[in-house]
């Protein structure tokens, strides 16, 4: 599968003519929301070394990337000390350390290095694994010492169709230590029978936007029928044009709002904001809602709990606002989007609290 001069970026395995890819560094998650969000054209899915989130909270003490740890990172990066870091079965190899740092002074400086640690301190998934609907396994190395083994046994846990698999050794990359266990276990895994995909409804998970023009009574009262008629008109003209440019779906456009769904969160507040701009110029404010949840499509509609509660996370917009879930920021990493904190919520028909967001487009 790889030399011992050779460390790939992707591994992968030929299984009766299906590709499993692993991709290597940190994209677990990445993965994870593919899955949820692609389920059509998932058959099943592998985690290797991977954590749900980044940092550590009260509810995920494990702490993959923390400040300490961090600050060595940096240290170290493009030292040796990183090998015995990572690969400590191999850091007395003179060969493959001679590979294994000019990769990292080849792949990332210190800066670049920095900036990647704070994207993925941002990075949190844990909302999103109960919609992952494929069989997923999970490996993890028991030593490993970039990456607890925890981090692997919470994503099984909170994945309903799993199988948590702890492989012997320190190393955190799967190209090094026992491969012949790493493959063994990805190719039982890939031929293993699947079920059938689910086809009677799809469910997937996406992005929901709300948005609607605030005060529409009383503009429609000052205009009268017809130029009220006409400011909808171009309003949904916007829309729809947004929609088309952030690849968004048009779902209603019922009365003053509309109402559109996205595979991807970051594109879906852009469109919000874009949207709220352009409608200055008619003289109007809109305020928008978004939330990321599994949602459940039956011909052109969308339902499901992620529905209502997008609309009901608009409500708490004012004028030229643009508002989201939690999970939304939660899933929204180094794209040029800060957040200001609203506070934890009651959504009106929807269990528990939510925290809330407002989200500020560079």
């Amino acid at each position: 599968m790889t030399s011992e001069n050779v460390v790939p970026e992707t591994l992968y395995a030929e299984c009766d003519g299906l590709s499993i890819a692993y991709q290597a560094f940190g994209s677990g998650a990445m993965a994870a929301l593919f899955a949820s969000t692609y389920p059509d054209v998932v058959e099943r899915l592998i985690l290797y070394g991977a954590v749900a989130r980044h940092t550590g909270t009260d509810d995920y003490p494990w702490r993959p990337v923390h400040e300490k740890m961090a600050q060595r990172l940096l240290q170290m990066w493009g030292k040796p000390e990183a090998l015995l870091f990572f690969t400590p079965s191999r850091a007395q190899d003179p060969a493959y350390v001679e590979i294994g740092l000019r990769l990292m002074r080849q792949t990332a400086s210190p800066n670049q290095l920095r900036r990647l640690i704070a994207a993925n301190a941002e990075i949190d998934v844990r909302a999103i694994l109960p919609q992952i609907r494929r069989p997923t396994l999970v490996l993890h190395r028991r030593g490993d010492r970039a990456i607890s083994k925890e981090n692997g046994r919470y994503l099984a846990d909170h994945i309903a169709e799993s199988i948590y698999l702890e492989l012997p050794g320190e190393d955190h990359p799967g190209w090094v230590g026992d491969q012949d266990a790493f493959i063994d276990a990805v190719v039982h895994f890939a031929k293993a029978p699947v079920r059938a995909k689910e086809t009677a409804a799809d469910r997937y998970l996406a992005t929901v936007l709300f948005t609607d023009i605030v005060g529409s009574t009383e503009h429609a009262a000052r205009l009268g029928d017809r130029a009220w008629r006409d400011l909808l008109q171009k309003f949904h003209a916007i829309g729809r044009a947004q929609l088309e440019a952030l690849r968004g779906r048009e779902i209603d456009t019922a009365g003053d709002g509309l109402f559109a769904t996205f595979d991807g969160p970051a594109r879906a507040i852009r469109c919000a904001a874009a949207i709220g701009h352009e409608a200055k110029a008619l003289g109007v404010d809109v305020r928008a809602g978004l939330h990321t949840g599994e949602v459940e499509a039956t011909g052109e509609k969308v339902s499901g709990l992620a529905v209502h509660i997008g609309a009901r996370v608009m409500a708490f917009a004012e004028a030229g606002e643009v508002i989201v879930s939690s999970t939304v920021k939660d899933l929204v990493a180094s794209a040029g989007i800060t957040f200001e904190e609203r506070g934890a919520h009651a959504l009106k028909g929807v269990p528990g609290e939510w925290r809330l967001s407002r989200a500020l487009v560079n």
